[in-house]
């Protein structure tokens, strides 16, 4: 056949593989017990070629499983080893420093066979309501207090489950059917993808997937090159302060272009915490590569030959913490790291990069229970909320988005048939953005109390409280975020806490910044801020 005939049959393959993985997604999506993955998408889906470099991705998921995922095949890889891998078999792992940063991730890869040739794998990830320890939450000292601690192994072999490994998850684990019932959803994930792929091949006619990687990956490579290629060489540097546990840390990045490739090192960071808010390498390079392709390079497929042009280095410090740190909300400040490494590209791309946002979730975790003399439910209960996105270029930011990690809203009704809480508001907050000729995104007013006759311990995972969102080329700061009770008790933005039969707690989420200088606002912009209530003049 020709040249061009061969490559349309490729592209069509090619999509055809995206459509496997999205199915494998929505299995998840569809099958999952807890709502973080039901509702939020805070999952990866992908299929990867026998060496364990990554095809394609589903578009459903978020950064810091999907490119964790990718450098996770090639450990499960070196770890199980060939020879030991058979038709049936899926793996699993938890572990943070081969896995995606923390324990509450649950990882699964899966050899798929044609026969008795290996083809390649499905790998996916999803966030479990828990695993065990403290809990999720900032406080452990290391990471053998946050949980149970899952290494490289066989969940099933040959199609027979681990019913070992079973137990020990339901004898370490609050809500054992939850957990349990996730492990299955991402095992059947995987199972669906090899079906779709096998049945794929077989339609087509393809004994391996190597003409297709390698259609896949030459074109991704050359596409992202000459992105690269196109920006100015040198090196530019950006600092970046977050709220850390109990006192402020210091995020330093530096971006090098330098020929084909971009390097981020983050030398000058804060070193290790000695609470759970420490960043494995393998998570700070997800969201550092993400940051990298949103301005370079953000519609060329993301797979194994776009991400290998761009290199992390770090010494062990916050951001490259060693094993045994605590790193159980290790996205608080791993979530930092695009706004680190954006500021950076800022100086070498003026004029093309957003302001920074409120960044890292405001996720909280609440452990509810009776109190003592009623009766009632116990529950635990994950929900994940949005600041502000930066203001752009060219448009305001989005309110309450979740920007880098793009989980989806997780609603009311489905966050209160977990367990017994009531949301009583849930808003947009109005003068949260940071003013300037693009106004910065909104942040959230949201307001919990225990249903009667409970009482709640809850984790904060907060930042942004001390240290707003900066805005771009003279733009505003966004608002700081707020955490407080409703008698006006101030509460920390980390770390357990209790909120009392009868109280509720309230969460000002942060805005984000502003972009251009105020003065150059459209007068038609800010008066439709007024009509919509997005600005009122008082104080957030």
């Amino acid at each position: 056949m020709s040249d061009q005939t061969r490559d349309i049959r490729m592209q069509v393959m090619w999509n055809r593989l995206i459509s496997v993985v999205e199915e494998q997604a929505l299995t998840l999506l569809r099958t999952a017990f807890s709502t973080s993955v039901r509702e939020a998408g805070d999952l990866s889906a992908g299929v990867f070629d026998p060496q364990g470099r990554m095809l394609a991705q589903a578009v459903t998921g978020t950064p810091g499983h999907v490119n964790t995922m990718a450098e996770a095949v090639l450990h499960f890889i070196a770890e199980i080893g060939r020879d030991n891998m058979f038709a049936g078999d899926t793996y699993v792992t938890n572990d943070p420093w081969k896995g995606t940063g923390h324990l509450h991730d649950i990882t699964m890869v899966s050899p798929s066979f044609l026969g008795d040739d290996l083809v390649g794998f499905f790998a996916c990830t999803a966030h479990v309501v828990d695993v065990g320890g403290r809990g999720f939450g900032a406080d452990a000292k290391s990471v053998y207090e946050e949980g149970i601690q899952i290494p490289i192994m066989k969940f099933a072999e040959r199609g027979t489950v681990n019913a070992d490994l079973v137990r020990m998850i339901r004898a370490n684990v609050r809500e054992p059917n939850q957990v349990v019932g996730d492990f299955y959803s991402l095992a059947a994930c995987n199972d669906v993808g090899h079906r779709r792929l096998i049945a794929m091949m077989q339609e087509i006619g393809l004994t391996s997937l190597d003409a297709l990687g390698e259609f896949i990956f030459t074109r991704t490579h050359a596409a992202t090159l000459q992105r690269i290629r196109a920006l100015p060489q040198g090196t530019w540097a950006n600092t970046l302060a977050t709220d850390g546990y109990d006192a402020p840390v210091t995020l330093a990045a530096q971006v090098q272009i330098s020929g084909d490739q971009v390097n981020v090192d983050f030398a000058g960071s804060d070193p290790a915490s000695r609470y759970g808010i420490n960043v494995p390498i393998i998570y700070t390079k997800a969201y550092a590569c993400y940051a990298l392709k949103c301005v370079i390079a953000p519609d060329i497929p993301n797979n194994w030959a776009s991400l290998a042009l761009f290199t992390i280095s770090s010494p062990e410090n916050i951001l490259n913490a060693p094993r045994p740190a605590p790193v159980a909300v290790r996205h608080v400040i791993g979530h930092m790291v695009p706004d680190l490494v954006l500021g950076a590209l800022a100086k070498a791309l003026p004029g093309q990069v957003l302001a920074e946002g409120a960044a890292a979730l405001w996720n909280i975790h609440m452990s509810v229970r009776p109190v003592a003399g009623q009766t009632g439910r116990r529950a635990e209960i994950l929900m994940f909320n949005s600041g502000g996105m930066g203001a752009r270029p060219g448009l305001d930011g989005l309110s309450a988005t979740a920007f880098p990690s793009g989980v989806m809203t997780m609603p009311i009704e489905a966050t209160e048939h977990t367990g017994p809480i009531v949301v009583w508001r849930k808003e947009l907050r109005p003068d949260s953005g940071g003013d300037g000729q693009y106004r910065g995104g909104l942040g959230q007013v949201i307001e919990i109390e225990p249903a009667p006759g409970h009482e709640f311990d809850f984790s904060a995972m907060f930042d942004r409280v001390n240290h707003p969102a900066a805005g771009r080329d003279g733009g505003g700061a966004g608002a700081a975020g707020v955490v407080a009770l409703d008698d006006g008790t101030l509460l920390k933005p980390k770390g357990w806490q209790h909120v009392p039969a009868g109280r509720r707690l309230i969460l000002h989420l942060p805005g984000g910044g502003g972009y251009g200088a105020p003065s150059a606002r459209d007068a038609e912009a800010r008066a439709e801020d007024a009509r919509q209530g997005y600005v009122t003049g008082k104080q957030p």
